[in-house]
């Protein structure tokens, strides 16, 4: 039986989830027993489908989008909707409709976005699993910073029926976890599930000149020895202008779905970014961009994988502003239609998690699985955060 009592109380001072669904039963399958939340961007029915949005705050899903079906399908007690980044545009979840979702690690901090909203609601064990969409890392960078395990599937290898898009050659919906096996076995079920192996470690060269903290880097380290490497990926353009190109990419498609009237104006900002660019431009971001996937794509086709820290910093307090590299590691995956997993790495002075990344292509998602498995049993990073004692693996 579920506390809906227990678990509102819990949510109060998070703001992870948003709507419930009292109703919510299990069934059987290989999900039976488990809870699950929905990221508002990804239709459940009978739930309102905001995506973030004022505009769409009474919008209700007449059905369950694919990935939600599979996992009722699967036995899953769907129980409720989570909250975002407004239109899945950020990676700190202070949504101006809906409100801010804090960190269970420390509620003074941002849980990361856009998935927020799901990274907390798991780390919090309000419930065992959610579901996210990843963008340029809204999955990963969560998962990451409220220390549990998130899933990018290949861009190929998952439904976006019942998703509102942001960007939809980047956009993926994936799960997340207090457990790699939970996980796996979610993953599998969501999406298209290669059983192809993986082999030798990349590293990024330079780690793509992107600022880490100090901290993040001894964490990265202590992943980089657990797994060991065999070799260098070099990018032709600083990570930083990569994710400038995805950034823009983004806020172009947005900026033509959405009446910017009918926006925040934090993201109407953000919106103006893209048609602002000259034709010169836009052609040189089209070309940072298929570049970078084509390097990718090559540098993974046969069966290596790419480990990098997933954010290059813990999470920050509520009172900092965002700082603008939080996907520059993320938006790799995104761009190359690849497949990605983050892990608990380790844990900064002040007890807030980091996370590490593998890359792999799609097709191998067994052998990614196998990897993450072997550097999160050599790390033994997961630690729940001690506000909610809810929060030991599942």
């Amino acid at each position: 039986m579920i506390d809906w009592p227990a678990l509102k109380r819990l949510n109060d001072p998070l703001n992870a989830f948003v709507e419930w669904d009292e109703k919510a039963a299990s069934g059987p399958g290989p999900l039976s027993g488990r809870t699950v939340g929905v990221k508002t961007n990804i239709a459940v029915a009978g739930l309102k489908w905001t995506a973030g949005l004022g505009a769409y705050r009474d919008r209700v899903a007449t059905r369950d989008a694919e990935t939600v079906a599979a996992l009722r399908n699967a036995g899953a007690a769907i129980i409720g909707t989570l909250n975002m980044e407004e239109a899945a545009l950020g990676a700190v979840t202070r949504n101006p409709h809906y409100g801010w979702t804090r960190n269970p690690h420390s509620p003074g901090y941002t849980p990361g976005g856009s998935s927020g909203g799901s990274a907390a609601a798991v780390a919090a064990g309000l419930c065992d699993l959610a579901l996210g969409s990843d963008t340029m890392g809204s999955i990963r960078i969560p998962a990451s910073y409220c220390g549990i395990y998130g899933f990018k599937p290949a861009n190929d290898r998952v439904s976006q029926d019942g998703l509102e898009l942001a960007e939809p050659a980047f956009d993926c919906v994936g799960p997340l976890a207090r457990s790699l096996d939970l996980l796996d076995t979610a993953s599998r079920i969501l999406s298209r599930f290669g059983d192809g192996e993986t082999g030798e470690i990349l590293l990024l060269s330079n780690l793509g000149g992107v600022d880490v903290s100090p901290e993040v880097l001894k964490v990265y380290q202590r992943a980089v020895d657990a797994l060991g490497a065999g070799g260098e990926l070099m990018l032709d353009w600083p990570l930083s202008r990569i994710r400038y190109a995805g950034f823009i990419r983004v806020a172009a498609y947005l900026s033509s779905s959405l009446d910017d009237q009918l926006v925040s104006p934090g993201l109407r900002k953000l919106l103006s970014y893209g048609p602002r660019r000259t034709a010169a431009d836009r052609d040189e971001d089209l070309k940072i961009l298929e570049a970078t996937g084509a390097a990718i794509g090559d540098a993974l086709g046969k069966g290596a994988m790419l480990l990098m820290p997933t954010a290059p910093q813990a999470a920050f307090a509520d009172a900092v502003d965002p700082p603008a590299n939080q996907s520059d590691f993320t938006c790799l995956a995104n761009i190359a239609g690849v497949s990605a997993i983050s892990i608990p790495a380790g844990l900064d002075e002040a007890g807030l998690p980091i996370g590490a990344q593998l890359l792999a292509a799609g097709g191998r998602e067994a052998g990614l699985f196998a990897a993450a498995d072997r550097l999160d049993q050599a790390l033994h990073a997961y630690r729940p955060p001690s506000h909610f004692l809810q929060g030991e693996p599942a």
